[in-house]
Parts: C-alpha cells; sequence; structure tokens
C-alpha cells in the first residue's frame, strides 16, 4: 500500500507542467519515486532473509489462508499489467511497483512451496532454505530498481554514440560529428551535439538541416528525443608538401 502512495505522488509531481524554476519539468520525480520502492524492497529483502535465519533455530509451524491464495492470483495479474503499461508508458514507477508486488508473490508462493513439500515428508528446515532464497531474489530485483534509477539521475549515457552517428553521418552536408551527448530516460531523453558543415553554408540552410537531423533521430532512435545541434564551419585542409 505503501509503495502505491509514493507511486501516485511520484507520478502526480511528475507531469506538472515545466516552469521557470524547472525548465527541465518535474519527469524526475518518478524516478526518485522509485528509489523509495526499492529501498522499501531492500528493506523486505532483509526482514524475509532474517526471518529464514531465525527459523533455522526456532521452527515454526506454517500456514497459508484461502484469502493468501485468491490474492496470489490477483497480484499475480497486478504484476503482468502493471508491468505491461510500466513498458508501454516508459513509466518507471509502474515497472517498479509491480517489481515490489512480484517480491508479494514470491513470498507468498515461497510459504506454499514449503507447506506442500513438508506434507510430502521434506524436512521443515526447507522453510528458511527457500525464505533465504527468496531473499536474494528480492535484494536483486532492489539492485535493479537501484542501477537504473541511479543512472538517470546521474546522467548516465542512453543512446550509443555510434548510433547517433550513423544516423548524422548519413547527411552529405555533414562533414564531421563530435561532442555527442546524450542523458535521461526513454520517455524523457535529451541529446546535443556539435556538427561540422561547410563554412559557406547559410544559416537558413544550416537551420534546416538541425530540424532534418533532429526528425530523423526521433524516427531511427526515439520519438521523444529533444535534440540540441551546434553547428560549427568546417574548412578542408589542403595538402603541403
Amino acid at each position: 500500500g505503501m509503495s502505491n502512495i509514493i507511486g501516485i505522488i511520484g507520478i502526480t509531481i511528475a507531469v506538472k507542467p515545466v516552469d521557470k524554476k524547472h525548465p527541465y519539468g518535474h519527469k524526475k520525480s518518478e524516478i526518485i519515486a522509485s528509489l523509495f520502492i526499492g529501498a522499501m524492497l531492500f528493506v523486505l529483502g532483509i526482514k524475509i532473509f532474517m526471518t529464514g535465519l531465525d527459523r533455522f533455530m526456532h521452527p515454526e509451524e506454517l500456514n497459508i489462508t484461502t484469502i493468501s491464495l485468491i490474492t496470489i492470483i490477483i497480484n499475480f495479474f497486478v504484476t503482468i499489467y502493471e508491468n505491461k503499461k510500466g513498458k508501454e508508458y516508459d513509466s518507471y514507477i509502474l515497472i517498479s511497483d509491480s517489481i515490489h508486488t512480484r517480491s508479494d508473490i514470491l513470498i507468498s508462493l515461497g510459504v506454499l512451496i514449503s507447506l506442500l513439500l513438508i506434507k510430502i515428508g521434506v524436512p521443515i528446515v526447507i522453510d528458511p532454505i527457500i525464505s533465504i532464497i527468496i531473499s536474494f531474489f528480492i535484494f536483486r530485483a532492489s539492485y535493479e530498481i537501484f542501477k537504473e534509477s541511479i543512472n538517470i539521475l546521474l546522467d548516465s549515457a542512453v543512446i550509443d554514440e555510434e548510433q547517433i552517428k550513423n544516423v548524422v553521418n548519413s547527411f552529405t552536408e555533414v562533414k564531421d560529428i563530435h561532442k555527442i551527448r546524450s542523458r535521461g530516460s526513454h520517455n524523457d531523453m535529451y541529446v546535443d551535439m556539435h556538427i561540422m558543415i561547410e563554412a559557406n553554408t547559410s544559416l537558413e540552410q544550416s537551420h534546416a538541416l538541425s530540424h532534418r537531423i533532429e526528425d530523423e533521430i526521433k524516427k531511427e532512435i526515439n520519438n521523444k528525443c529533444q535534440v540540441i545541434i551546434h553547428m560549427e564551419p568546417y574548412h578542408k585542409k589542403e595538402n603541403t608538401l
């Protein structure tokens, strides 16, 4: 429930329009909210791990209710739907929350599997073993959320330079391309670069070329790219003996 509340707050802030204090918008609030969910998963992983260790020394009788079984089924479909929509909308908060919900399924399934195995004669020690295994799956999920979110907040490159070069070099007017940078996320991407063109190219022609390059980048790489191009004059070097 808390992860859902955090998600609602994060998305509510993220969709706010651009203002003077936030010229790039508020979309990173969604990434910050994802970090909170990642932290909640990490704490949950520790709790499951410690519970597993404690049950080695203090075994408990397991039980699972009809409500628990219904919850597993509901959460299964919620996870699939939420993950699907997260990918469709490029929403990190929806994907992160679907991972959080999936961890609930793992915990409940762990209890169910342990119960079934004990019923057929497997020693009760199987319960803490399964709990510890599940905790590592949860730790991994937490790590993936942290890794992806922190990379975005630190403005890590999101597009391979060669991919951008291949698109830009397809224009015959371009003589050289350098200082390529990219940052952001799949639904909020920024690309900037320096391009060299013939020195006698008019301002109007340069402007038209930059728009053509931007349109091609959006077409070939990501239609949500915001592209900034710095034009520089190219002077052909003459060979000298």
